[in-house]
């Protein structure tokens, strides 16, 4: 007899005895050794859910030892799920024959692979699990997510090898240890095994603010709904900007302010995912960051504390150039009139250029009717652009100082830079900030920070290129520039990676100037810019500025439009009692994981999805927002928060 006569199934009957002392010594022996492969096979069978319990205890034990009541019993839920979803397929896959037992091992270890490994690796960068939101999110934006992977693959086979070693070694542990009989259990697995996974796809679980559920269910139950998605099961969910249907504007005249040389021109350079510390927003002697800049523009009014109200640049650019809040709705965000439109209506020659990849989130749809007599995006500089970087920015300028000659003035024209967006373009000839490399992994953050300072190094050699271009000529002293970036980038700051994430002051505190050659403003409006260098203004503060430059923010035929602009210029006093809202989950696009607060003078409101109450902070006295004054710090805008946004970020269904 040997050993493998006796059913090693854990719930199989085999053959026994009433009286095992009756059995002789080499027939006890191997009872015990049967009962001790039955044991192992049950602790094989149970060993990935406890090994995703250990790893979620290592990533975020704390976080699970302050869960109370009904998160417990969610998570306790969610261990049997994992428990029983791994040990049925793991059973399966452990049949002593047929191919069901190869297309259960390949299924446990590819979803074991996938759903521990990515949670690993999203947890590294964004400090939270994947989810459903982000799931959605990604699929609207395939591109542009297997760009990001390809430029930190590493990181990511880091994160997954770990997790399909061990599928790896516990499906051959199963089959050496467990191995079913043709019973009616092993029969069942087969059967179940297909069963758990669909139920992981539809059972709901604790996935937003507390995630009290183990990483593999959350991530199963955000493929879940992806699949409904594809499916037609569910609507796609992710708002992006869409086709504009502004009104038709009535005719304007411009009207010079004061005693103005002339109504000048006013460029609007705009740049991408630069914060406030990675650029010199002052004239400076001795500027790292930005040197090219800072030496085209030595007179430019600094606004030391310009906040973007979103982190997210599809929000930046709809509220930079309508005046609109973030919170305004989808239907105003796409049917008010936009600078363009504004200049257009006064007789401005009007200009969009952009090395932004216009194909991205279908922008083009946005800014495809706006009324320019030029427009350019990345495909137009160069037929291979990268979806994310978009065309090299020297492209950018190349285009713009031809195009720029050609206009007549007055002109409106914004000059919108890209290549500082994830995943950073750098020179290697060109870079100083060092060491520098593009992993995002955590032991590598401030080498990781200093590639996307060499981003930013290289585009501001582009840019003030461009810069000492437009002064060079005759137009030059008659044109205003305006600067800022859409919004910041954070480096694990408080958790997170890159931006849209959080409105944290180091993803919407960005540098902002103003460059007005002298006659071009008048003293009452240089002596209010130069007033608001320490002031706590906003892009929405932006809108009505360019307004002013141009001679219309006091138009009548558009005071319609005007009355929803939350802003003030920034050419006059600004007085401010209201707080101004802030968002990245806006009706022009939809957001990962939902984050939003407000701002009123220096103190913020704020909160994230996974947060259970507000976050108040003084960004003047703690700039990197490390204290937590509470909520009842921040006054009445917590009700105001809640009100405009329908509550805690977690807690909106």
């Amino acid at each position: 007899m040997s050993a493998t006569n006796y059913p090693l199934d854990p719930s199989a009957e085999g053959t026994r005895t009433s009286d095992p002392a009756s059995l002789g010594p080499r027939s006890q022996k191997l009872r015990r050794l049967a009962r001790a492969r039955r044991l192992l096979a049950w602790i094989v069978l149970l060993a990935p859910a406890v090994l995703v319990l250990a790893v979620d205890i290592g990533i975020r034990g704390g976080r699970l030892l302050d869960l109370r009541g009904k998160h417990v019993a969610s998570y306790a839920g969610a261990i049997v799920e994992s428990a029983v979803l791994w040990g049925l397929l793991l059973y399966s896959a452990s049949s002593r024959r047929g191919a069901v037992r190869w297309i259960s091992a390949s299924l446990f270890v590819l979803l074991a692979t996938v759903t521990l490994g990515v949670q690993i690796y999203f947890q590294r960068c964004y400090s939270t699990y994947v989810n459903l939101d982000a799931l959605l999110f990604a699929t609207s934006f395939s591109e542009s997510v297997v760009g990001h992977l390809r430029s930190d693959g590493g990181n990511l086979i880091s994160a997954i090898a770990p997790p399909l070693v061990c599928a790896a070694a516990l499906v051959v542990a199963a089959r050496r240890f467990v191995r079913p009989r043709q019973t009616r259990s092993g029969r069942a697995a087969r059967i179940l095994a297909p069963l758990a996974i669909f139920f992981g796809f539809v059972i709901p679980c604790s996935y937003r603010t507390v995630q009290a559920s183990t990483p593999d269910v959350i991530y199963l139950h955000a493929m879940g709904g992806v699949i409904k998605q594809i499916t037609g099961l569910r609507p796609p969910e992710h708002v992006r900007p869409g086709l504009r249907t502004p009104p038709v504007l009535p005719r304007a005249t411009a009207i010079p302010s004061g005693a103005r040389v002339t109504q000048p021109n006013v460029l609007f350079i705009i740049t991408e995912s630069v914060r406030a510390d990675a650029h010199c927003t002052a004239p400076t002697d001795d500027c790292p960051f930005s040197p090219a800049t800072n030496a085209a523009a030595r007179k430019r009014f600094p606004l030391l504390q310009m906040r973007s109200n979103a982190s997210t640049t599809a929000i930046s650019l709809a509220v930079l150039w309508s005046g609109l809040p973030p919170t305004a709705s989808r239907e105003d965000l796409h049917g008010y009139p936009l600078l363009f439109d504004y200049a257009n209506a006064a007789g401005y020659d009007t200009a969009y250029w952009t090395s932004h990849h216009m194909m991205f989130a279908n922008s083009r749809l946005y800014v495809q009717d706006l009324p320019t007599s030029h427009q350019t995006g990345a495909t137009d500089l160069d037929p291979l652009a990268d979806m994310d970087l978009g065309a090299r920015d020297e492209l950018l300028t190349e285009r713009i100082r031809k195009d720029i000659r050609e206009m007549r003035e007055p002109f409106f024209a914004v000059a919108h830079y890209g290549n500082t967006h994830i995943p950073y373009r750098i020179d290697a000839e060109h870079a100083p900030f060092q060491p520098a490399m593009d992993s995002k992994a955590p032991e590598d953050n401030e080498a990781y920070r200093n590639y996307y300072l060499d981003a930013v190094h290289l585009q501001d050699r582009t840019i003030g290129e461009m810069l000492q271009f437009v002064r060079e000529q005759p137009f030059g002293e008659r044109t205003i520039v305006v600067f800022t970036s859409d919004h910041g980038e954070s480096f694990r700051e408080h958790g997170q990676l890159g931006h849209t994430g959080a409105v944290l002051d180091e993803e919407i505190h960005v540098p902002a100037w103003i460059d007005a050659p002298e006659g071009t403003l008048t003293e009452a409006e240089t002596a209010a810019l130069a007033s608001h260098r320490e002031s706590i203004v906003f892009h929405t503060d932006l809108t009505p500025t360019i307004l002013d430059m141009l001679g219309l923010e006091r138009e009548a035929g558009f005071s319609r439009w005007y009355g929803a602009m939350l802003g003030k210029s920034l050419l006059g006093p600004i007085e401010r009692t209201e707080p101004v809202p802030l968002t990245n989950c806006s009706g022009v696009w939809g957001c990962a994981f939902r984050n939003w607060g407000m701002m009123r003078g220096n103190l913020k409101l704020e909160a994230r999805e996974w947060d259970t109450a507000w976050h108040c902070y003084d960004v003047l006295a703690d700039p990197k927002e490390r204290n937590d004054l509470g909520a009842a710090a921040c006054g009445d805008m917590a009700t105001r928060a809640e009100a405009l946004h329908g509550g805690l970020p977690g807690l909106v269904k």
